[in-house]
């Protein structure tokens, strides 16, 4: 079986997608076909035995359209027949559509002020008034739709091919509808003509008010707009892979008999020895031959926390060493790393994904022929019961005229319209309008951890020290080992000792010790902060924070140990924190019936600490990003509809394998330009939200469909002149258009119904959750109490020390410090009056000396906090002014 990847030209609906693909399917040896109308792009699979590309172009072009067969190469180049890639076509088509969109525009604005003028009361020139003037008020109209239908003339080509190959797509009745109107207007020009030369001025005024130019012209510029914004988001898939392609190092540094020179990377072979240095990107994927480093790999793994690299473990191309010296033996080069394997998955994802059919194009092919045969059975029949022609002729352009296209292709792009607005005010971008249809049906939420659940940064959660030892004391030596070290996990640490103001000495003498640690002469002791095996390699006994590291571990925290002199200080646990509202957002989608799986590349132990505490129904760890689209696509096998959540590079292939993928918005740009949907806002809540905005977006389409459908069952019989033999009521085509426009206004206006869309769940503040409660972390402890349980002084450290537990064997026991008698406020606001003044307070309380557990409520207007008992009301009064707002009782 041979698997090739087609251009295709011409589609413009999913009508044009469907009759390609049985038109492929139709060959002898084919065994599977998907054609993409979002990338114009067709993937064939067949046996090279019975069948050929060659035969598979031309099938395309008997049915109408146009294809070439597209090589795809590791660089991101593509040929089809001609030298421009995918992007570069999605590129030209997008401005090319700009430019017929601004041309329609610049011709259909004077058209319809012309046209309408005289109706609407609007200031004409004397030349356009009274029926002397009729032949220059016409062909004036006239001449400003010729450049109109020039620049839109696809439209016609394509509608009047898909007729002549009997598959009639939206196109057809476009071409249809505004044919008419020109037809019926150039009839009426001639008309105009006839009376003027033979002074039959009834004539005359009868059809310089039957022109039909603005319809015609307004109808194209309408449509092209919106084919305009589908170009637009067409590029969507082009330009995500060209940022996955941004991400390989262009340089290599390479090391050739001892002498070290600088190629292309895509010149590197397998075999070659490579040189990465502190701050570059490994160019492929090898094995480390020497050196140690600390590698960044969260563009393709999505781990947060850098990985320590020595001899003999592997890298992935693309990463980048965060520290450290490494030489690389490439081992995979080209299609074959880890990188183009994303590049592949992208690619093959979203050709695969097929928009969801529009219910306009599936009776297109139903109701175009009916139109036509309504339009020559009644012309027929007036003709044979003794009308004249012209009767005939007004009676079958009146048929085709009200039942133009316009509200029926407008049905479904107004609500998308107003859909997508919403969703913006609500900080949810969503990029295309298949996304806003797909996203109502989805029954399965898989989320990314690392910056989707979590914040993706780590941050000191937890402090254990000796009673014996204060706090502060144990992070200024933590803070002084870790400044010199580029690891993220030191700067979590030093970042915690700026933010309690501590001046942090410096570290004499300080070394790194690969996979272990650091060391240096603190305060004249020799220091050491590291792992557990860098404790054991110094004979630092462990036994009394053993239980304190197996819980510490349990709950997905990374435990570090600091001892001076021999002597154990404490520990200090770091972690990639949860993200406030996470919890609260999948509930809200639990609670609309979906079920919710976290993926992610973490250890099965630290993913599933947060996978309990956020309460997730199913957790996968240790993914890949090749298992993480799979097991998308394992789901959807199941018969599930998937939405995928996820913020970084590693998340690419499964945010387009998902039937819809929603990007994090403080993530990577090739998150987002492969997602369909991006929160703007990094708020979980914004997902329930997303999908609630789809339902009532469909319910709108549906409505809009129906009133589109219900108005052509009541007008074409009129137009047909059903009711004229009993009423004697009969519509002629200027009726028939102010019906079609008063359709248009009906859907329209039904779509702006939408503008009232509230979601039930919203982003909520960075600072407060659900009930104003400050951000808390796994396990008991958590951010807002993390200072109640250290202390900032050494006389807490002694209170402390006075009440710990029995030592043993003369070596004090580690506990978390509690010292301190505190009092619980709680405090009257004024003036809040949003999340952000929520945030506010907040962050002016927690500044207090030792104040933890701090809440506040907006709701309630009111706020708590705990706070020493030396601290008086008349701080904590000021504290809350300089923030701006007004203290009214404390309690």
């Amino acid at each position: 079986m041979t698997q090739e990847r087609y251009d295709v030209t011409g589609m413009t609906c999913a009508a044009c997608q469907a009759h390609v693909q049985k038109a492929v399917n139709a060959l002898p040896g084919v065994r599977q076909v998907s054609v993409n109308l979002l990338t114009n792009s067709m993937t064939v699979e067949y046996d090279e035995s019975d069948l050929n590309s060659h035969q598979i172009v031309q099938a395309v072009e008997q049915a109408g359209y146009g294809a070439a067969l597209r090589v795809q190469e590791a660089t991101g180049k593509a040929t089809s027949g001609q030298t421009e890639t995918p992007a570069d076509r999605a590129r030209r088509q997008y401005r090319a559509m700009r430019r017929r969109v601004i041309w329609s525009f610049v011709f259909a604005v004077p058209l319809f002020y012309l046209a309408m003028g005289h109706m609407m009361g609007w200031p004409l020139p004397d030349i356009m008034l009274g029926d002397g003037n009729a032949m220059i008020y016409a062909f004036t109209q006239f001449l400003l739709l010729l450049p109109i239908l020039a620049v839109n003339a696809q439209y016609f080509k394509g509608g009047f091919t898909s007729l002549w190959h009997r598959s009639p797509n939206m196109d057809a009745l476009i071409a249809l509808g505004a044919g008419a109107s020109v037809v019926y207007g150039i009839y009426a020009l001639y008309k105009i003509a006839f009376g003027l030369g033979h002074g039959d001025m009834a004539t005359v005024s009868q059809f310089s008010h039957d022109l039909y130019f603005e319809g015609a012209g307004t109808i194209l510029a309408l449509i092209t707009l919106g084919k305009f914004f589908e170009a637009r988001a067409k590029g969507r898939t082009s330009d995500a892979i060209n940022a996955l392609l941004d991400l390989r190092p262009k340089r290599a540094t390479i090391l050739r008999d001892g002498v070290e020179s600088e190629i292309p990377a895509e010149q590197v072979q397998a075999g070659d020895v490579l040189v990465v240095r502190t701050g570059e990107s490994i160019p492929t994927d090898g094995v480390v031959l020497s050196g140690t480093a600390s590698v960044d790999e969260s563009a393709l793994t999505g781990e947060s926390v850098p990985v320590d690299k020595r001899v003999g473990d592997t890298v992935i191309g693309a990463t980048t060493s965060r520290s450290g010296y490494i030489t690389v033996r490439a081992t995979k080069v080209g299609d074959e790393t880890a990188l183009a394997q994303i590049i592949r998955l992208v690619d093959e994802a979203t050709s695969s994904k097929a928009p969801i059919a529009k219910l306009a194009d599936k009776v297109a092919g139903v109701f175009v022929p009916i139109v036509i045969a309504i339009a020559v059975v009644a012309a027929a029949v007036w003709l044979a019961v003794g009308q004249t022609p012209e009767f005939a002729l007004t009676i079958a352009v009146s048929v085709l005229v009200v039942s133009c296209p316009c509200a029926l292709g407008l049905a479904t792009p107004t609500a998308i319209m107003v859909g997508t607005g919403r969703g913006a005010a609500n900080g949810i971008l969503i990029k295309s309008a298949e996304a806003l249809e797909i996203a109502h049906g989805v029954d399965t939420v898989v989320l990314d951890k690392t910056g989707t659940i979590t914040r993706g940064e780590p941050r000191v959660t937890d402090v254990v020290h000796r009673a014996d030892v204060a706090v502060d004391d144990l992070l200024r030596v933590a803070a002084a080992l870790e400044r010199p070290s580029e690891h993220p996990l030191a700067k979590a640490i030093v970042a915690e000792g700026e933010r309690r103001g501590l001046t942090v000495p410096n570290a004499d003498g300080f070394e790194q010790v690969p996979g272990q640690g650091v060391r240096g002469i603190v305060d004249g002791k020799e220091c050491l902060g590291g792992n557990a095996a860098m404790m054991a390699a110094s004979g630092i006994d462990m036994a009394p924070v053993e239980h304190v590291r197996d819980r510490l571990a349990g709950e997905g925290k990374t435990p570090l140990f600091f001892a001076a002199d021999g002597r154990l200080l404490g520990v200090i646990a770091v972690a990639d924190t949860v993200k406030p509202t996470s919890r609260e957002a999948i509930a809200g989608m639990r609670a609309m019936g979906l079920d919710v799986v976290m993926l992610t590349g973490d250890n099965a132990r630290t993913a599933e600490a947060i996978g309990r505490q956020v309460g997730v129904d199913r957790v996968v760890a240790d993914v890949l990003p090749q298992d993480k689209e799979r097991e998308v696509r394992r789901l959807q096998d199941e018969g599930r509809k998937v939405a995928m959540v996820g913020d970084g590079i590693n998340d690419a292939p499964a945010l387009v394998r998902a039937d819809v993928g929603l990007a994090i918005g403080a993530g990577t740009d090739v998150a987002m330009e492969s997602a369909d949907i991006v929160l703007m806002r990094s708020d979980l809540n914004d997902v329930p939200a997303a999908i609630e905005l789809s339902q009532a977006t469909i319910r709108n389409i549906k409505q809009n469909l129906f009133w589109a459908f219900f108005y052509n069952i009541i007008g074409i019989p009129i137009a047909a002149g059903c009711w004229y033999a009993a009423f004697d009521l009969r519509m002629n085509p200027m009726i028939a258009a102010l019906a079609m426009s008063f359709s248009s206004v009906f859907v329209v206006g039904n779509a702006l119904r939408l503008r009232l869309f509230k979601p039930k769940h919203a982003a909520r503040s960075e600072t407060a959750g659900p009930d104003g409660a400050a951000d808390r972390m796994t396990g008991t402890v958590a951010i807002s109490t993390f200072e109640t349980s250290v202390e900032t002084s050494r006389d807490a450290s002694r209170t402390a020390e006075s009440s710990s537990p029995v030592r043993q064997n003369g070596v004090p026991s580690i506990t978390n410090q509690q010292g301190g008698t505190t009092m619980k406020k709680t405090l009257g606001i004024e003036g809040m009056t949003c999340g952000n003044c929520v945030r506010h307070v907040t962050r002016a309380l927690e500044g207090l000396p030792g104040a933890s557990d701090v809440s506040v409520s907006l709701e309630g207007k009111s706020a708590q906090v705990t706070v020493p008992e030396d601290v008086t009301d008349e701080q904590i009064t000021a504290a809350v002014a300089d923030a701006g707002y007004e203290v009214v009782s404390i309690a």
